[in-house]
């Protein structure tokens, strides 16, 4: 039993953990059984450095480890774009994780949008758990422990097969794990049109014991003037009407304040993005970068993808949570309820079992606008 912290406080302590790593080379991770492939360069020579292709409908297996254990580090690159038919990879390949031989995944979400890379499109990400390094090199860092086995998979729903799929999975085996230790969930949700008056559900049904832990929004502005008036509310241990945490705007939640805004070398003012390790505004986008032919246009809604991490301040509960997201603008005639299109993945630790994840929205309703 050891304690699997990642901190630089932590890493001098000697716990009694084994280093393993899965990848396609080393598809169980086992002991002295890395890079065992040949290529033409000989025997170990990087023989098999990815999956070759995933066929469309295919869920290919990425880790499928026994024992009890900590997954420490997750990287991942593919493309993106298969082609002009369909570019929007990242969204058509769904990611899923399963702990102690469960039946329903704890883990469901787009690949994109798991790694903060929103609309189907990737984007440099620099944060504590996540990162996304250019081009294309997805990372996570989240603490992921099991018990008995761990199980994670990559679902092709694109219509072609996705070439060269590269990812490696760092792990830690141990005899046990701490009876402590809560398990990782994430889920992706999306409302194409929120409804006005009515708050935007993050997450709900969620009964147990545990922490949540982080927020990626995906947002698609469907109206004008200034769109982040709406409150983020977090509904604790029976919380009915009200929430026992309640914020103060959604450029609040994530970090910033006044609109993003800041002046520009010419003297305007613009939204401006930034990143730090907990909270950041990565990406920003009027243009749809997947036209191809010079006669459509290439304007888009405008697109931003936020991240806030509750790594010094998780949210803690007891029994249940539920998390909402208003949707609320304010303009000259001041505030407004508003409608707009929003997608999020929730951060979460909890105890097991999990209730079973509302069915994930096809493929083609997880396009962005």
């Amino acid at each position: 039993m050891a304690d699997f912290g990642t901190l630089l406080g932590s890493v001098c302590m000697l716990d009694g953990g084994e280093s393993r790593a899965v990848n396609a080379e080393n598809r169980t991770g086992e002991k002295g059984m890395g890079g065992m492939a040949a290529s033409d360069l000989g025997p170990s020579r990087k023989g098999s450095p990815c999956i070759p292709s995933i066929a469309p409908g295919e869920t290919a297996v990425l880790a499928d480890i026994d024992g009890a254990g900590v997954i420490e580090h997750i990287w991942i690159t593919v493309t993106d774009k298969t082609s002009d038919r369909n570019p929007f990879v990242l969204r058509d390949l769904v990611l899923r994780m399963y702990w102690d031989g469960e039946e329903h995944a704890s883990v469901e979400c787009p690949l994109g949008d798991f790694f903060c890379c929103g609309f189907g499109k990737a984007c440099t990400v620099n944060s504590m758990p996540v990162a996304v390094n250019p081009n294309r090199g997805m990372n996570c860092y989240w603490s992921m422990p099991f018990a008995t086995h761990a199980r994670i998979t990559v679902e092709n729903q694109n219509e072609e097969p996705i070439p060269a799929f590269f990812y490696q999975i760092d792990f830690c085996k141990y005899e046990r794990i701490l009876q402590e230790a809560a398990y990782f969930h994430a889920q992706w949700r999306r409302q194409p049109v929120t409804q006005k008056g009515r708050d935007y559900v993050v997450l709900d049904r969620v009964v147990g014991k545990g922490k949540y832990v982080g927020t990626y929004l995906a947002l698609s502005v469907l109206e004008r003037y200034w769109w982040g008036e709406g409150e983020m509310k977090f509904y604790i241990d029976g919380d009915q009407a009200y929430p026992t945490i309640c914020g103060t705007g959604t450029e609040d939640y994530f970090g910033g304040a006044w609109s993003f805004g800041a002046y520009d070398a010419w003297g305007k003012m613009r939204e401006s993005t930034y990143q730090t390790p907990f909270l950041g505004y990565p990406y920003y986008s009027a243009v749809d970068e997947t036209v191809s032919n010079p006669f459509h246009n290439d304007d888009a809604p405008t697109m931003r993808g936020f991240y806030r991490w509750h790594l010094p301040d998780p949210i803690r509960f007891q029994k249940d949570l539920k998390v909402t997201l208003q949707q609320i603008g304010v303009s000259h005639r001041g505030l407004f309820e508003r409608q707009d299109d929003v997608a999020t993945t929730a951060y979460w630790y909890q105890t097991e079992p999990h209730t079973a994840f509302e069915k994930l929205p096809g493929r083609q309703e997880r396009w962005p606008r």
